[in-house]
């Protein structure tokens, strides 16, 4: 007798990657306050390190943060970190540096609930079963979306992107899902409310089959941007079938051979302090508490 498996559960699709996502910011110094002190990110040490743009790690993931009006992502995005309760007490530590802005944060019942100084909304949550072995990065965006809208942006990455998709209805609403490699999803949910006017901030993905999402994108009239051998963006996604408009959400296309593909992004150890130092604990190992 053999065991039996499911095995689409192990189907990743097309898309193997979300890597950043990135969003204007107009004060370097408070988003350093907000994404280094209080979230406990990295900054990187290696690429972006001028004052024009600051490229923030968390696991092996980003936030781009380029200096400008700032952009708010419509949803939120959903984040793992080591230590709730560590990651609640550094963000209270940064509340007076950040008093007059809309930033804010509140432990929920299986998160924390945050809010940047520009009104970008994350919600963290602890390590556990659901992330696989991911202990610190992004594990997806949400996005709202028009009621009705949703089963067309599933046949989108399905048809165009040959990402693996589903769409059901949910307690929150009726919600596109599209799995990203192991633990990352994009998440459309249809809300009822009126959504915020698209503004330009956009996400960044890896694709192995860099051509085939290329051409059926270029067929509809959809490519916005031929970046460079290894990059092309996107902004709208459409009905396949239709062409008609679903929502705006800019995508920096990569392909699997991208020089950054896999880079190692470094990550300190946010527990780290001058009054409790600890010798060789300076660097993030996954895992660590």
């Amino acid at each position: 007798m053999h065991d039996t498996y499911d095995r689409r559960n192990q189907d990743v699709g097309n898309i193997v990657a979300l890597e950043h996502v990135n969003v204007r910011v107009p004060d370097q110094v408070l988003a350093t306050a907000f994404y280094v002190s209080g979230l406990g990110m990295t900054r990187d040490p290696y690429v972006m390190v001028g004052i024009e743009n600051m490229w923030i790690n968390m696991g092996q993931q980003q936030f781009h943060l380029p200096t400008g009006p700032p952009q708010v992502v419509p949803g939120h995005v959903g984040v793992v970190v080591p230590d709730l309760d560590a990651l609640a007490a550094r963000l209270e530590s940064v509340r007076p540096a950040l008093a007059g802005t809309k930033f804010d944060c509140s432990v929920e019942d299986k998160y924390v609930r945050v809010t940047c100084p520009w009104g970008n909304r994350l919600q963290c949550y602890a390590p556990g079963a659901q992330w696989g072995d991911i202990t610190l990065g992004v594990v997806y965006v949400e996005f709202p979306v028009p009621p009705g809208h949703a089963p067309g942006i599933k046949r989108f990455y399905e048809v165009v992107m040959g990402a693996v998709a589903t769409c059901a209805p949910e307690a929150k609403g009726t919600a596109a899902r599209v799995r990203i490699g192991q633990r990352q999803e994009l998440i459309f949910r249809e809300v009822d409310a009126q959504i915020a006017p698209y503004d330009g901030h956009h996400i960044a993905v890896y694709i192995t089959n860099f051509s085939g999402p290329h051409a059926k994108l270029q067929e509809r009239g959809l490519i916005t941007q031929e970046s460079n051998e290894y990059q092309y963006r996107f902004q709208d996604i459409v009905e396949p079938d239709t062409g008609r408009p679903l929502f705006t959400l800019e995508h920096e296309v990569r392909s699997f051979t991208h020089p950054m593909f896999t880079r190692q992004m470094v990550n300190r150890n946010a527990a780290q302090r001058q009054a409790t130092y600890q010798r060789g604990r300076d660097a993030f190992v996954p895992g660590m508490i």
